[in-house]
């Protein structure tokens, strides 16, 4: 058997795999379910998210992956060769390539984690790539000629804002505020003003469903369930888009900060390019609805979402795949 060329998107939300040839083949949360007592791995993926925060006492649902890096690593390499497994079949004696790619401000220390446990699953040779510049290759941007591109990746743990030209990143910043920081501003906005107790993935769906953080004058309305924090009982409320803005508005106010540093650090000529160009927002951050107008209202700059946001960064793999020369500089 050829084997194959793999680009993984190892995210802290999600894992999406591309296979060379093929695109992506796998979309699925990293989650891991296991038993806490034989620490045997029951489910992982979509299996393991649907027990997440349902789970009897034995059964634990975790995700390895915390700020982009790995948490786990056991975990995590039982994650991958499962994920690898479903996708690769039987072809797994062949050893195919793997790109991976990592947040931009990540330790020596955490890139040789995430080399090893590709490397323990049975992978050839290890490439590791900075998020932002995948993103940027995903979302169709040319880095390679000597102009400046902005790109803002917003995953689950970090959010990812970079500069790029000549294909590298001239300047960058990795902050520990995306969707998961976004939901848990939200699950602590409805216990605080309602009492109300609700989980992660109700606070996801709210998110998703009516999140504005550039509030227009159409305020959405949605029922959200919960435990009654006072009775101990389950509970009914409805919040608006307006609460959702303002749950959010410290979070999202810090990454307009850290955007505008990053353009404060950045030399005056690629300054220029990116008010030609404008910011291109990847990752499932992207999808929150006001953010590109909030930015270019703050910033000045024209700011556009990608196409496909949520996977700029498993195509961008498979671009850098077909011209591996990129990648072996």
């Amino acid at each position: 058997m050829f084997a194959k060329d793999i680009g993984i998107d190892l995210g802290t939300a999600n894992v999406l795999i591309y296979i060379k040839g093929q695109g992506i083949v796998l979309n699925e949360p990293s989650v891991v379910a296991i038993d806490s007592e034989t620490k045997k791995v029951l489910a992982v993926g979509s299996e393991a998210r649907e027990m997440l925060g349902r789970t009897p006492g034995r059964v634990k649902a975790i995700r390895p992956m915390k700020d982009g890096v790995i948490a786990d690593f056991n975990i995590t390499e039982e994650l991958l060769s499962n994920f690898i497994r479903k996708v690769n079949g039987k072809s797994l004696f062949s050893r195919p390539r793997i790109l991976i790619c990592c947040p931009s401000n990540i330790t020596q220390v955490e890139k040789n984690a995430i080399k090893e446990a590709a490397e323990r699953i049975g992978a050839k040779r290890v490439f590791l790539e900075e998020e932002p510049k995948v993103a940027a290759v995903g979302a169709g941007l040319d880095i390679s000629k000597p102009s400046g591109n902005m790109v803002i990746d917003i995953g689950g743990g970090t959010t990812d804002i970079a500069v790029l030209s000549l294909g590298g990143i001239v300047n960058s910043a990795s902050v520990k505020i995306a969707g998961n920081k976004f939901d848990s501003d939200i699950v602590k906005y409805i216990k605080d003003k309602y009492k109300l107790l609700i989980g992660d993935r109700t606070a996801e769906e709210i998110k998703l469903t009516i999140g504005n953080v550039f509030p227009d004058d159409k305020v959405e309305k949605m029922e959200v369930r919960g435990r009654d924090l006072v009775t101990g009982l389950p509970h009914t409320i409805t919040i608006n888009s307006n609460e959702v803005e303002e749950a959010l508005r410290e979070s999202i106010y810090i990454l307009v900060h850290q955007t505008k540093s990053v353009l404060e650090q950045t030399p005056p000529e690629l300054s220029a390019d990116i008010i030609d160009k404008g910011i291109v927002i990847t990752g499932g951050g992207a999808l929150i609805k006001g953010f590109d107008k909030l930015l270019a209202h703050e910033l000045k700059v024209p700011v556009f979402v990608a196409e496909s946001p949520l996977t700029c960064v498993a195509e961008g793999t498979g671009v850098l795949l077909d011209n591996v020369h990129l990648i072996e500089r």
